[in-house]
C-alpha cells in the first residue's frame, strides 16, 4: 500500500507552557489512509519547557525526521515554508482601569500635542486667516467658518485613516497601520527563524 503523506507546516501558532507540540499543531496533513493520518497528526514533535522563553522555530527537517522515525516507509511530500514559529503564551495580566485610562491619557495628550506642534510649525493659523479674507474680504484673528469643519475634517481623516470605529472596521480594506505592522511581523518572523533555527534544532534534537 502506497505511504504518501502531504506536509504542510504551518507559519505561526500559539501554544501554552509546558505544552506537548503535536503533528496536528505545526501542519496541515494529507493521506490517503485516514486512520494512518490519524495516527501521524498525533506524533509529539517538540515538548515546551521553561527554558524555551518566548519563541520556539521547528524546522521542516526535523519534522521529517520525526515521521521517518514513526514509519520509514512513510514517503513525505513537503509543501510551502520549511519553518513554523511557536510563541508560547503566558497567562494574560489583568491590569486595572486606572492604569488603562492613564495610558489613554497619556496617548491622548501625546496625539494631541503632536497635531498642535504639526500646526504651529505650518503656520496653520495664518493660512485659515488669509483664506477666509480671500474668500470673504474681511480679516477675522479666528476664521471658525474654516477652523471648525477643519477640525471636523481632521476627526473623520483620522478615523478613515486607520478604518476603525472603536472595534469596529469601516470596510474589508486594510489601514495603512495594519498594512505596517504585518510587514513588521514578517521581518521579525524572518529574523527569529534565521538566529533561532539553529539553537531550537539542537534543543529539539537532544534526546
Amino acid at each position: 500500500m502506497e505511504k504518501t503523506i502531504y506536509v504542510r507546516l504551518r507559519h505561526r501558532i500559539q501554544v501554552r507552557p509546558n505544552q506537548l507540540v503535536r503533528m496536528s499543531d505545526i501542519a496541515q496533513i494529507i493521506c490517503n489512509n485516514e486512520e494512518q493520518c490519524k495516527e501521524i497528526q498525533n506524533i509529539p514533535i517538540y515538548q515546551i519547557t521553561i527554558q524555551d522563553k518566548t519563541i520556539v522555530v521547528i524546522d521542516l527537517m526535523n519534522v521529517i525526521k520525526k515521521v521517518k522515525i514513526f514509519d520509514p516507509e512513510i514517503d513525505v511530500q513537503t509543501i510551502g515554508p520549511s519553518q513554523a514559529l511557536i510563541e508560547i503564551v503566558f497567562a494574560k495580566k489583568k491590569y486595572p482601569y486606572l492604569f488603562f485610562v492613564l495610558i489613554w491619557f497619556l496617548l491622548f495628550v501625546g496625539a494631541a500635542l503632536t497635531i498642535m506642534n504639526f500646526h504651529e510649525d505650518v503656520s496653520m493659523q495664518q493660512v485659515h486667516q488669509k483664506l477666509y479674507e480671500v474668500i470673504t474680504g474681511e480679516k477675522e484673528k479666528q476664521p471658525l467658518l474654516l477652523q471648525v469643519p477643519y477640525s471636523i475634517g481632521l476627526g473623520l481623516g483620522m478615523i478613515l485613516f486607520f478604518n476603525h470605529i472603536f472595534k469596529k472596521r469601516i470596510n474589508e480594506e486594510p489601514s495603512p497601520l495594519e498594512v505596517e505592522m504585518f510587514n513588521y511581523q514578517q521581518d521579525l518572523d524572518n529574523y527569529l527563524i534565521i538566529n533561532e533555527n539553529k539553537e531550537s534544532i539542537k534543543k529539539i534534537d537532544d534526546p
